[in-house]
């Protein structure tokens, strides 16, 4: 993966941090993402991976450019309106950095599809906004073992987490799941929708532009992730703070015997 002259010098100030460098854009540049969502969170997500020389980009959502998407969802514009949220993010995305790959999937991630999906990346990022697919995609990631950075919006509020639950902490213990985190799913309706509460556009700004922070982390392999620690923010009174998690023996996953992916999905 080596970096061309139009490369190197698109990705200079990449370079020239120490804890990057040429080795670290290259990475970045040999990096598979796949993205659930083309949304609110999505958007910052998918432009700022692709600003920084994520080499292939997934893109999954199965929804078209509305107006009332243009509040919050900076990837599309008014000229996109009805197109494929995938197919108007791989125009930006095109447009903002032809040396990324856009591998578009028109398609709602579900049961029958997410093992496959999730297994041809690297490293995945949940953007969505319910808990069905929540739960599915770091069920997904847990069995085909891959890093999840999945995060959450609504209203003021947001959070987000580092999900690496096939590897073991430094004591020996598993890392914590999703499950671990919220052993309960939520049951329908109980929590109101984005388009019934409300969220303010800049919010999914600033939770996607750390997704994708968290994200360029641990592909490059620097800093600090959020492991066992969930990052929240309120705009509101712009204060952020960290809960720590860990993996519990009630967790559906546990056992002596792994159980299989198809005995988890769905619960």
């Amino acid at each position: 993966m080596t970096l061309s002259p139009a490369e190197l010098e698109r990705y200079a100030r990449h370079i020239v941090l120490q804890d990057v460098g040429g080795p670290g854009q290259q990475k970045l540049k040999a990096a598979r993402v796949l993205v659930i969502g083309a949304g609110g969170l999505g958007a910052p997500v998918l432009q700022y991976l692709a600003a920084a020389g994520v080499g292939t980009l997934g893109v999954v959502d199965d929804d078209t450019v509305s107006l009332s998407n243009l509040q919050r969802q900076v990837i599309h514009d008014t000229d996109q309106l009805g197109e494929p949220k995938v197919a108007s993010a791989a125009e930006a995305i095109a447009r903002l950095n032809p040396h990324v790959k856009v591998e578009p999937h028109p398609r709602r991630i579900e049961p029958m599809n997410a093992m496959a999906l999730v297994s041809a990346y690297d490293l995945v990022i949940d953007g969505s906004d319910n808990f069905d697919t929540r739960y599915l995609v770091s069920d997904a990631c847990f069995f085909a073992k891959k890093p999840l950075v999945t995060g959450a919006v609504g209203r003021f509020d947001g959070s987000l987490t580092l999900l690496k639950p096939y590897e073991s902490a430094q004591d020996g213990t598993p890392n914590p799941t999703y499950r671990c985190l919220f052993p309960e799913k939520p049951a329908p309706g109980a929590l109101p929708t984005c388009a019934e509460a409300g969220v303010l556009g800049a919010l999914t700004g600033i939770v996607g532009t750390l997704q994708a922070m968290e994200a360029i982390k641990e592909i490059v392999g620097f800093g600090e992730g959020l492991l066992g620690r969930l990052l929240l923010v309120d705009t509101r009174g712009m204060r952020f703070e960290t809960i720590r998690y860990r993996w519990s023996a009630r967790n559906p996953l546990n056992g002596e015997t792994p159980k299989r992916y198809e005995e988890v999905v769905g619960q």
